[in-house]
């Protein structure tokens, strides 16, 4: 099996459509897709269908119970945890093959304890003080996409 070009974790993903879209960038650029239960949908055919993730069969993802399941199955990577506000924009991070990106729910984002303990990898995206976030997929995305710049390519 090929390795994933990056690794995008939602921990706790409440929004279908988003957790689609976010699918759907993963396909694109050879990214593997952990999903942290609960989650706020279920994860069928009949539903997937409903929420625009038709090419679901094409994603590389897993679902596990806890950020501890995704650190315990990929020891020895890089993992930045995206979150609003944090101590280093998103170019500021180093992004190479492997680099694990972790974003929190869209209702209650990172949990305080994540952010607590990660504080020296925790990344933002620059957005003025009237903006509290980003849409979910649309910060997902933007991280991605400079992780790519960085490393030169999409995965094959």
């Amino acid at each position: 099996m090929i390795s994933p070009l990056l690794h995008v974790v939602l921990y706790q993903p409440d929004i279908p459509q988003n957790t689609g879209n976010i699918g759907r960038t993963c396909v694109a650029v050879g990214a593997r897709l952990w999903l942290i239960r609960p989650l706020g949908f279920v994860l069928d055919a009949r539903h997937l269908k409903r929420a625009g993730m038709d090419y679901w069969p094409l994603l590389d993802y897993v679902v596990v119970d806890s950020l501890h399941d995704v650190r315990e199955q990929l020891p020895g990577h890089d993992f930045w945890y995206v979150e609003n506000p944090a101590p280093r924009r998103i170019w500021d991070a180093e992004f190479k093959p492997g680099s694990v990106l972790v974003f929190g729910s869209e209702s209650r984002g990172l949990p305080p304890a994540v952010i607590e303990e990660c504080r020296g990898q925790m990344i933002d995206l620059p957005m003025r003080p009237e903006v509290r976030s980003l849409n979910l997929a649309s910060t997902v995305n933007t991280a991605v996409y400079e992780a790519i710049r960085q490393i030169g390519h999409v995965g094959l």
